[in-house]
C-alpha cells in the first residue's frame, strides 16, 4: 500500500543490510539555484483510478499524494507522526480520538472538517460502491452491516462527530496499530463538493479530484496522457518547492528512460532492466537507490481445479532459480525472496517459506507430475511494466524443469490485468508486487491473503489464518501481535497461494534539471523536496 499497494512496475529491491538511504542529488547542469516557478515531470504508469478509497496501486497513490495530505505519516524508523492531524489517541485501542489540525482548506475553498473524513470513510465501507480499499474500514464498527449486496446500513457505527475539528473511531476490536494505518490512502477526506446526494460520488469527480494537499488539480485526467497538479498556496503545511507536477503516462519505461537522459522528463520512478548496467554511466550521481518495500511474487487462481493442489504450486516455485534471474536478470540489483513478508517490517524472518523456495529442478518435477500439474502454464503480467525479461527468464527455467509448455502473455496495462484477475478470468498465473501501505507484518498479510482482503485476487481462503490474523490485530502489545502474524505467516507456507520472488529496492533516476529527488518506501517521489533547477 504509503500508498503503496500493486505496484505496476517492476521494482528492484532492498540491499540485504537495508543500508540504502533516500539521498537527494544535484543537476548538473543549470545553475544549481532552485526555481520555484517551474513545474517537474515525473513518470507514472496510466493509474487504475483517483478516487482515495478505490486507488490501491502506486501510480494513483503518487498522484493522490500530491493532492491529499494524509493524517498521518511515517518517520526514518517507520513510526507514524501527525501531519494533517492535530492527535491520534486511545486509552483502550478500541475507542480512538481524531483531532484535526485548524487551517487546512480544499480546494474549492471548503473548510476541513470532521464531517469530510466521515463522509468518505462511509462512502469507502459500503459496498455497493465497489471501492477497492473498502477493507480498510473493516476494524471499524458496523462494517459488516454496510456489507452484501442490499446492506442493512449505510453508515459506520463506529464514527462519531464530536465538533468540527475532532471525531471518535470506535473498532470492533482493539487494534493497536491503527494509528499507523492512517497514514493509507484510504483515510483522506473527501470535500461535500465530491458527493451529489449523501453517499453518492458526484458524476466526473474522479476526473479532476478535489483534495486539501500541497497541490490541486490544473484541468483533468488526461487518460493514458498526463495529470497535472499545481501549488496551492493556501495550503497551511510545508510548502512544495515547485510550482506544480506533471505526472507522464508512459505504457513502456524504455521511453521513459530515454526522456529522463535527453532532459525531456524529470523522474523516472523504475529504471528499466535493460538499462541497469549502463544507468550509472548514462546518469552518473543521478541514478540513485533506496531502500523499498515491495515484494514481487507470482500468484496463482487457487480457484481454478489445474492450480487448486498445494504440491502443484510447491513444485513450480521449486523450479524456480530465482537467485539465477536475480543476478543474469536484474544484475544482482534485487534480492530473492523466500518470505511472505518484507525485511523492512518488524516480525520478518528469513526462509519462511522452507524447501519450496529452494530450487531443486528434479524434486520439483517428481513433485509436480505424482500431483498431477497442468501440461501448459500461462504467466500473465502488465505489459507497461518492464517485466518481460524476467516473465520469460521463468517460463524457460519451467520448461526446462518440468517439462511443460509455458508461455508469458502480456496485458497492456496494470489496470487492464487486475480488472481481469478481479472478475476471475482465466490468465493462468500472474504477476503482483505489494508495496506496504503501513509498516507493519499485518499489511502484508491481511489484504492480500484474508479470505476478504482488498488484494486477494487469487481466491485464496483460510479460517485459521483469518483466526490468527484476527487474534494479532487484538493482541496488546506489537511483540504479541508479531507471534500471531507469524503463525499466520507459516500457515502461508503450507498452502503456497503465491510465490514470494524478489524483494524490491528503489532504482530511479532524474534529469540535470532537478535536484533533491528521493523516494521513500512506498514507490513515491517526495513532492515536498524535490526542486528545480534554473
Amino acid at each position: 500500500m504509503r500508498v503503496r499497494r500493486l505496484a505496476a512496475w517492476t521494482a528492484l529491491p532492498l540491499a540485504v543490510t537495508l543500508g540504502l538511504v533516500a539521498c537527494g542529488s544535484g543537476g548538473d547542469g543549470g545553475s544549481g539555484e532552485s526555481d520555484p516557478n517551474t513545474a517537474v515531470r515525473i513518470e507514472i504508469a496510466e493509474p487504475q483510478h483517483l478516487v482515495p478509497t478505490n486507488t490501491n496501486e502506486t501510480s494513483g497513490s503518487q498522484v493522490l499524494s500530491a493532492l491529499f495530505s494524509p493524517l498521518v505519516d511515517y518517520d526514518e524508523a517507520n513510526k507514524p507522526y501527525e501531519v494533517a492531524a492535530e492527535s491520534v489517541t486511545s486509552s483502550d485501542n478500541k475507542v480512538w480520538t481524531v483531532k484535526l489540525k485548524d487551517g487546512y482548506t480544499f480546494h474549492n475553498g471548503e473548510k476541513v472538517t470532521a464531517e469530510n473524513y466521515i463522509d468518505a470513510w462511509n462512502y469507502g465501507a459500503y459496498a455497493p460502491n465497489g471501492q477497492n480499499s473498502s477493507y480498510f474500514f473493516e476494524k471499524v464498527a458496523g462494517y459488516d452491516d454496510l456489507q452484501g449486496e442490499q446492506p442493512k446500513a449505510k453508515t459506520l457505527t463506529g464514527l462519531k462527530k464530536v465538533d468540527d475539528l475532532t471525531f471518535t473511531v470506535t473498532l470492533s476490536q482493539p487494534y493497536s496499530e491503527f494509528r499507523t494505518m492512517l497514514g493509507y490512502t484510504a483515510f483522506y477526506p473527501l470535500p461535500k463538493a465530491a458527493f451529489s446526494a449523501p453517499g453518492v460520488l458526484a458524476e466526473g469527480y474522479e476526473q479532476a479530484p478535489v483534495g486539501q494537499g500541497p497541490f490541486r488539480m490544473k484541468g483533468s485526467w488526461q487518460h493514458d496522457a498526463k495529470v497535472e497538479v499545481e501549488k496551492y498556496d493556501a495550503f497551511p503545511g510545508q510548502q512544495p518547492k515547485v510550482a506544480g507536477v506533471e505526472f507522464r503516462i508512459y505504457q513502456q519505461p524504455t521511453a521513459a528512460y530515454a526522456d529522463v537522459l535527453s532532459d525531456n522528463l524529470d523522474v523516472i520512478k523504475t529504471i528499466p532492466t535493460e538499462n541497469l548496467s549502463t544507468a550509472s554511466t548514462d546518469l552518473g550521481d543521478r541514478f540513485q537507490q533506496s531502500s523499498a518495500s515491495t515484494l514481487q511474487v507470482l500468484a496463482f487462481p487457487t480457484f481454478q481445479k489445474e492450480f487448486s493442489d498445494p504440491d502443484v504450486r510447491k513444485a513450480i516455485s521449486m523450479a524456480i532459480d530465482r537467485d539465477e534471474i536475480t543476478k543474469s536478470i536484474f544484475k544482482d540489483s534485487q534480492q530473492p525472496a523466500r518470505s511472505f513478508v518484507s525485511p523492512v517490517v518488524a516480525g520478518y524472518r528469513e526462509n519462511t517459506v522452507g524447501a519450496a523456495g529452494e530450487f531443486d529442478a528434479a524434486k520439483a518435477k517428481a513433485m509436480y507430475e505424482a500431483a498431477g500439474g497442468p501440461k501448459k502454464i500461462e504467466l500473465s503480467y502488465n505489459g507497461d511494466g518492464g517485466h518481460k525479461d524476467w516473465v520469460d527468464a521463468t517460463c524457460n527455467q519451467l520448461k526446462a524443469n518440468l517439462g511443460v509448455d509455458c508461455v508469458g502473455t502480456a496485458e497492456p496495462k496494470f489496470a487492464d490485468l487486475l480488472t481481469k484477475v478481479k472478475a476471475k478470468q482465466p490468465v493462468g498465473l500472474f504477476r503482483m508486487g505489494w508495496v506496504m501501505d503501513y509498516p507493519s507484518m499485518e499489511n502484508y498479510l491481511g489484504p492480500l491473503y484474508s479470505t476478504n482482503g482488498s488484494s486477494n485476487y487469487y481466491g485464496y481462503s483460510n479460517p485459521e489464518f483469518d483466526k490468527l490474523l484476527a487474534e494479532g490485530a487484538k493482541a496488546p502489545s506489537e511483540e504479541k501481535a508479531v507471534e500471531k502474524y507469524q503463525a499466520a505467516e507459516d500457515l502461508l507456507a503450507e498452502d503456497m497461494p503465491v510465490i514470494p520472488l524478489r524483494y524490491g529496492q528503489n532504482n530511479f533516476g532524474h534529469s540535470t534539471k532537478v535536484k533533491n529527488v528521493e523516494m521513500d518506501l512506498f514507490d513515491r517521489i517526495d513532492l515536498l523536496k524535490i526542486e528545480a533547477i534554473k
